[in-house]
């Protein structure tokens, strides 16, 4: 994911702003990390350079 992408993204809960939190990344390309809610705290997990937007209760059954 590139760090620019956090202009377009919001929460899906709430539409708050979402911080950056980096792990791993290459180059200017986030390869592992989260995004955080900035209202009500939602973590949001970046795997593989892909952000995972989904609900936390839709993504336990994505993951099943």
């Amino acid at each position: 994911m590139k760090e620019t992408l956090l202009d377009i993204l919001c929460c899906p809960l709430d539409k708050a702003e979402l911080e950056l939190e980096v792990i791993r990344e290459d180059d200017d390309e986030i390869l592992e990390g989260r995004l955080v809610c900035t209202e009500c705290g939602e973590v949001y997990p970046i795997e593989d350079g892909i952000p995972n937007l989904l609900p936390p209760d839709m993504r336990e059954e994505a993951t099943a």
